[in-house]
């Protein structure tokens, strides 16, 4: 691994993991959720909007999705860089900063009145994402006894997904009511309230020590982690599972409000209320991962996606539902297993692995994303179909040839990284 100099020449006793069932636990798990909330309710919260953007701004489905593939491909493309910044810098008030300044870009959002302005604005907003969800890893994975990070990631992307559903819910009911404008402005100023929760609860961190690192030093975390064939799919998995989420969600809109569904903005956007299903899919699988391997409930969240993608062909509006619940239930089970996963098998440079992680995993979103506007214009929902079960074969090709023979076991050495 690389050579790090320590800030302080001074050698201390790293504080105690914080254990299961403590104050200070809870604490920990009410900020990583409220951080989880803020951060997909802002991001995702353009996603029902992605059909009005092409009525308001006269431009084609394709170019509407790069309202969400910007941000998160500056999302992804930053995470490298906070990979580096991160082991110099404290993690609570980094945190802070990239949670507020993504509420107030959020409302600013609202303002614009063209489309490359807000683009600009989508695009400096997933540069300011960066400084989150890295630094949520690293912290849970540094904080937390490694027996119980698998809840405390469960809950961060239960969060996730109750910020999902509320982002995309909430739009569209507000869109209805009042404007997409003032939708957007609303959900920005709930970011500034999940921000003052995260701020207010989070402990500083007790084991991170700060490091300073060269970009040759940066460079070799990064290339000892991609070594790791472990790693490799685990970042594989990532891009493709999260990659097929945001595409189903970003197109169903389209296909709900046109002929045969016809169904007004804030019924498509009550279909995206199904991001609550993976609240609950999430946490179960904190629990779950006591009796289950990790390689099968990674296989079994995939598998489910890959029959909900299936199940959306049909032409009902109950077996569309059903689909998007399958999808939904999958990916949250796929993303909490394969997240914590990481943090366990990543023993150095936590921050590091977390940041390429997170960079597929946002590269998926950006370029599955995008793609999948090209097979919608050329070939409709079947054709997304056909895109989205082509990344889960893939997907599950991964889990079973690269990942079922894992041996990573949960440490318990309490030395700090």
């Amino acid at each position: 691994m690389p050579h790090t100099r320590p800030l302080s020449s001074s050698r201390t006793i790293a504080p105690s993991h914080v254990e299961r069932g403590t104050p200070a636990f809870r604490q920990i798990n009410l900020a990583v959720a409220a951080a989880g909330f803020s951060t997909f309710l802002l991001m995702y919260s353009v996603q029902p909007l992605l059909p009005i953007f092409t009525q308001e701004f006269h431009i084609s489905a394709p170019a509407s999705s790069l309202a969400m593939s910007l941000t998160t491909g500056c999302l992804a493309l930053s995470m490298l860089v906070i990979g580096a910044v991160a082991e110099g810098w404290s993690r609570k008030p980094l945190m802070i900063v990239s949670l507020m300044a993504a509420a107030i870009l959020t409302i600013l959002s609202a303002a614009v009145r063209d489309w490359p302005t807000f683009l600009l604005i989508r695009a400096v907003e997933g540069i300011a994402f960066a400084g989150l969800p890295a630094l949520a890893m690293a912290y849970v994975g540094e904080e937390i006894h490694p027996e119980a990070v698998g809840v405390s990631m469960g809950l961060y992307v239960g969060g996730s997904a109750l910020g999902g559903m509320t982002g995309r819910l909430l739009t569209g009911v507000l869109t209805d009511l009042f404007s997409w404008r003032s939708a957007l402005a609303m959900i920005g100023v709930l970011g500034v309230f999940a921000s003052v929760i995260f701020s207010s609860s989070l402990p500083a961190s007790a084991r991170f020590r700060p490091r300073s690192l060269s970009v040759a030093s940066l460079l070799e975390s990064y290339k000892a982690h991609l070594r790791d064939k472990v790693i490799v799919a685990l970042v594989a998995e990532a891009f493709l599972i999260l990659g097929t989420l945001v595409t189903v969600y970003n197109y169903i809109a389209f296909r709900l409000l046109a002929p045969p569904y016809s169904l007004s903005q804030t019924v498509v956007g009550s279909v995206f209320g199904l991001y609550l299903l993976g609240f609950f899919s999430s946490s179960l699988i904190g629990v779950l991962s006591h009796r289950f391997t990790r390689p099968n409930l990674l296989e079994a969240g995939i598998a489910t996606m890959l029959v909900g993608v299936a199940v959306t062909l049909a032409r009902p509006l109950a077996a569309v539902i059903l689909g998007m619940s399958l999808v939904t239930v999958g990916f949250f089970a796929a993303h909490s297993v394969a997240s914590s996963w990481l943090g366990i098998r990543a023993r150095e440079a936590k921050a590091q692995a977390s940041a390429l992680y997170l960079f597929f995993y946002y590269m998926g979103a950006s370029i599955a994303g995008a793609c999948g506007g090209f097979f919608w214009t050329a070939f409709a929902w079947p054709g997304v179909v056909a895109f989205l079960s082509v990344l889960l074969f893939v997907a599950l090709a991964i889990a079973n040839t690269s990942l079922n023979h894992d041996d990573t076991k949960i440490s318990k050495d309490t030395k700090p990284n």
